[in-house]
């Protein structure tokens, strides 16, 4: 139950996150919304760290330093990725996006990366989520 209400936590900041970008008015610079959003986020993130510090804090920078790069790039081109989606498609996209991740993440990063187990309900959500693109995607050439 536990990964569910995470999940769901998770999600509901993703739909705040997506309210604010597109009842934002436009600007000719693509970046200016992400990146205020970032610094509000940062300085949130900032709050907590010094609110949960302990002592191996600086250790753990120094040792995690190039994982933490790796996922600052991965919030910058999620981010970008965002952006033009939602700006050019609209939020009922954001349906292709979740499954589009599904693969790329569970499958790819879960799966195929670090080895995590699996089972064939987990296989059959899959090719669910393969099955739903095609379908998601189908009913936007029609004009659904």
């Amino acid at each position: 139950m536990q990964p569910l209400m995470f999940a769901t936590l998770a999600a509901i900041g993703n739909a705040i996150f997506v309210y604010g970008q597109r009842g934002a008015s436009g600007s000719e610079n693509p970046f200016l919304f992400v990146c205020g959003a970032v610094a509000i986020c940062l300085a949130m993130f900032l709050a907590a760290s010094f609110m949960y510090k302990t002592p191996d804090d600086s250790q753990y920078l120094v040792d995690n330093w190039g994982m933490i790069i790796i996922s600052g790039i991965g919030f910058f081109v999620t981010f970008v990725g965002f952006f033009l989606l939602y700006n050019k498609f609209g939020a009922s996209q954001y349906s292709l996006y979740a499954v589009v991740s599904i693969l790329t993440t569970s499958v790819g990063v879960g799966i195929i990366i670090f080895r995590e187990p699996f089972n064939m309900y987990q296989i059959g959500g899959i090719l669910l989520a393969i099955l739903s693109i095609v379908l998601f995607t189908y009913g936007k050439s029609k004009g659904a």
